[in-house]
């Protein structure tokens, strides 16, 4: 047993507290069990290990990576147990707990500044384009994370856990975009054995751009990149719901405060937009969604202060 086989098989936990009583029951997987507190660590397993099956990524190479942080610090833990090296291009839009993070994995992080604007369309285009000049030193390998597939494959077992933990009772499934690999993997693996399953997608509502809205500065980590994922599915999902950065952080308090909860602002997004699922499916019915990572990341920025 090695450090990667403690990815996986969280716990999943019903909420008791948040909601009223009319409504379905909501459940969430804990998704900071995992051995680096995110969801991450799923796909960052599943791409390393396809890359060095293909010969993609060398013996003794390094790993480049654009990152909001959640995605870094899992490749750095990948990239430590394994023994490769990684270099991230990250910003100072994003906590520093994060990039403390992935530097004692022993990653290199460099910054693309973001001129106090927060989360842009333009600050990841450019983070984008500096790991791309990266990548191009010999024995590199760019994970390149918002056109990479085999990170889809690495959230179908969530999808499978979910089923099997609530004893395939799902009626809907509700997740926070930012590369959509998350949202695709587990939705397809839960309609694989429940069709009807409804899969609801949850982005920004200052950047709502899968809903067709105009890109915007955003302030929820980790989601909501400013323009359609060039692997987003639309056709996979069957609503969108938008909800706000100011909502979002107000209901991961909540879920510390009344749940015992401690979780990122993506997972108060997630909360956020299951409610409102959950009204409408009314008693009887099982809603399903993720907290993304642990609220120990946040200190600095959500939970400052409070």
């Amino acid at each position: 047993m090695g450090a990667l086989d403690g990815i996986g098989n969280t716990p999943l936990v019903e909420l008791e507290r948040i909601h009223p009583s009319n409504c379905a029951r909501i459940v969430a997987k804990l998704e900071w069990a995992n051995p680096t507190g995110s969801m991450k660590d799923r796909m960052a397993r599943s791409a390393i290990q396809a890359a060095v099956t293909s010969g993609r990524l060398e013996p003794g190479g390094t790993v480049v990576e654009y990152t909001a942080g959640t995605t870094g610090i899992s490749l750095a833990f990948v990239c430590a147990a394994l023994g490769y090296r990684l270099h991230v291009v990250f910003s100072d839009a994003f906590s520093d707990e994060k990039r403390r993070t992935m530097q004692a994995f022993g990653a290199t992080v460099e910054d693309v500044p973001s001129g106090g604007l927060g989360i842009t369309e333009q600050l990841i285009k450019g983070m984008i384009t500096r790991a791309g000049e990266v990548a191009a030193a010999p024995g590199s390998w760019w994970c390149d994370q918002l056109n990479n597939a085999d990170a889809v494959t690495g959230y179908l077992p969530m999808g499978e856990e979910i089923w099997e933990q609530t004893a395939g009772r799902v009626d809907a499934f509700v997740h926070a975009v930012g590369t959509a690999h998350s949202i695709h993997g587990v939705g397809r693996a839960l309609r694989g054995h429940g069709p009807d399953v409804r899969i609801v997608a949850v982005e920004p509502a200052e950047s709502a751009v899968l809903s067709g809205g105009p890109s915007g500065s955003n302030r929820i980590e980790g989601i909501g990149i400013g323009f359609v994922p060039p692997l987003w599915e639309p056709e996979q999902v069957d609503a969108i719901e938008q909800v706000s950065a100011d909502d979002a952080i107000a209901m991961a308090r909540r879920l510390a405060r009344e749940e015992g909860l401690f979780a990122g602002t993506s997972s108060g997004a997630n909360v956020v937009a299951a409610l409102r699922v959950a009204e409408k499916l009314g008693p009887g019915a099982t809603v399903a969604t993720i907290l993304c990572d642990s609220g120990l990341r946040y200190l600095s920025t959500i939970y400052r202060g409070v």
